[in-house]
């Protein structure tokens, strides 16, 4: 399970991208691989309840500027609180404790900020 850096800042080619949504798309993709890692430490089966890298480009890009912006931010706010989290479980994994209480933790908190993030790009309208 070591395999998985617990870096999100070096996105290869980052530099490269013109426009914040692509950044935060590719974000998106890296916290959909860390919350697999979360979830296969935790013995949690995750629901697919977002969309991929390219789909959460386009919602950050259509939403109007101050709610791409504010899910741009709460990506990185999740990126912040995900890096450590899996650095910290890896660590307790590899000395052969027991990761899945801290990791069912992480893993809620991680739900919780994702459907945050996702409410803000996709508000509901009230008739």
């Amino acid at each position: 399970m070591n395999a998985i850096p617990p870096r999100f800042d070096a996105l290869p080619g980052a530099h490269e991208l013109h426009e914040p949504h692509e950044v935060a798309g590719l974000r998106w993709e890296a916290l959909a691989e860390a919350a697999r890692v979360v979830a296969a430490l935790g013995g949690i089966t995750p629901r697919p309840a977002t969309p991929d890298a390219p789909g959460f480009a386009a919602l950050v890009s259509q939403a109007d500027p101050l709610r791409g912006e504010r899910a741009a931010h709460g990506v990185a706010d999740l990126v912040a609180v995900m890096e450590p989290g899996i650095a910290a479980l890896l660590a307790v994994n590899a000395r052969g404790a027991d990761p899945r209480p801290a990791a069912q933790a992480l893993w809620r908190e991680f739900d919780c900020a994702r459907a945050a993030v996702l409410a803000v790009l996709t508000p509901r309208v009230s008739v």
